[in-house]
């Protein structure tokens, strides 16, 4: 029996020591777990400065509020600008002599007309075919054909006459009657000085593109050149830029230009260059006109309104009209309708050089009946030079 309640108070025992192992066990898996320790807290690196790597920041001298230089409060100093530099004046070349001195370039482009003609003549025996190649060459260089027919007939005579043909002999025949066909007894001077009054008025007029303003401009250049004093009117108010051109133009040779507003009327500006012009006391005033298109009858109207209200305080002494040598007969149609809307006194032929023909100088002169008074050789500044008819038949037929 002692046996018994001994084995069972063993067997309580070891029970209740394993359910207390049991519920501790079971307590510890619940617990939160501890909090973290707080970590150390250091303070933040110095950001580093431009060239510097990342370290420890370094001790830099600094100034006390004693040892800074404040304003005394004096006004400030203001530095001035320099002024802005007028545009420097040029002197242009003198017009004496100017297409002697292009003729070279002159010839190089046109000779083929010459040099074709004296190659023709010089055959031992000039029939029929050959006179129509004569022909045929002057038509091709634009001389026309009621010019042609009248240079050949004189030819004609004057080869029969003759007889034996010596290269020198061709040459001499061959440049009187250029010479005589171009006419060396008209009066190509530019009407710029009228005897009673100043200034003399010119207006420049011509078609777009043939070089109208570049023109205007270049003939100040001429006319100042020979120590006149020139007012520039940008009467041409329908091209953009244009008044800028002709202003630029002016400034080059200490001419004065009037404009107006742009897409404003242009009479009233052509008439306020004039009205200036006189009370500055200048030689000549110019006037660029806008370029005209001949087959609108309004824009050519308008053209001779121009005109008119110029002439309300002076005459025009010159109206210069500018074609593009390069145009060949349909420059012939141009000059025929500006000569009916206002008087044309003068031809200026431009692209004279390249490929330009040389015989549209007679024809223009045959069509209008007034003389080509200025050729433009080139885009250079004083490449406008005064028609010399000698000089012209020359660098024709060569040296």
């Amino acid at each position: 029996m002692d046996i018994v309640i001994l084995a069972v108070v063993i067997a309580v025992v070891v029970i209740g020591a394993l359910g207390g192992l049991i519920v501790g066990s079971r307590r510890k898996k619940q617990l939160p777990p501890p909090p973290p320790a707080a970590p150390d807290i250091t303070a933040p690196p110095a950001e580093p400065h431009v060239g510097d790597e990342a370290e420890t920041p370094r001790e830099e001298p600094r100034r006390t509020i004693e040892e800074v230089d404040l304003p005394d409060g004096s006004a400030p100093v203001v530095v001035e600008e320099p002024p802005a530099e007028a545009p420097e004046i040029e002197i242009p070349e003198p017009t004496a002599g100017r297409l002697v001195r292009l003729r070279t370039r002159l010839s190089r482009s046109q000779n083929a007309l010459g040099k074709g003609l004296l190659t023709l003549l010089s055959r031992e025996h000039l029939d029929e075919d050959t006179w129509e190649e004569i022909e045929d060459t002057l038509l091709t260089a634009d001389v026309g054909v009621q010019p042609t027919q009248e240079l050949v007939e004189r030819l004609r005579e004057r080869v029969k006459v003759l007889g034996t043909r010596t290269p020198e002999e061709l040459r001499t025949l061959l440049r009187e009657e250029l010479l005589t066909l171009v006419g060396r007894d008209m009066d190509r001077a530019v009407k710029t000085e009228p005897e009673d009054r100043k200034p003399g008025i010119v207006m420049v007029v011509g078609v777009n593109g043939t070089g109208k303003t570049t023109t205007t401009g270049k003939l100040a250049r001429v006319l100042v050149a020979d120590g006149q004093s020139v007012v520039l009117g940008a009467a041409d108010t329908f091209r953009a830029a244009a008044a800028d051109q002709l202003q630029t133009w002016g400034e080059r040779v200490g001419a004065h230009t009037v404009r107006g507003p742009e897409a404003g009327d242009p009479a009233s500006v052509a008439f306020d260059a004039v009205k200036e012009g006189k009370e500055m006391g200048a030689n000549v005033v110019l006037i660029d006109t806008a370029g005209r298109l001949h087959t609108k009858t309004g824009l050519m109207d308008e053209l001779g309104k121009v005109k008119r209200v110029v002439e309300k305080q002076a005459p025009v002494d010159e109206v210069l009209l500018v074609l593009d040598a390069t145009t060949g007969q349909n420059g012939l149609v141009q000059a025929r309708v500006f000569s009916e809307v206002v008087d044309i006194t003068g031809i200026v032929l431009t692209k004279l050089d390249g490929t330009a023909k040389g015989g549209i100088v007679v024809a223009v002169q045959r069509e209008l009946g007034v003389p080509v008074k200025l050729i433009g050789l080139g885009e250079g500044a004083d490449d406008l030079a005064p028609f010399e008819p000698e000089a012209f038949v020359d660098a024709l037929i060569g040296e």
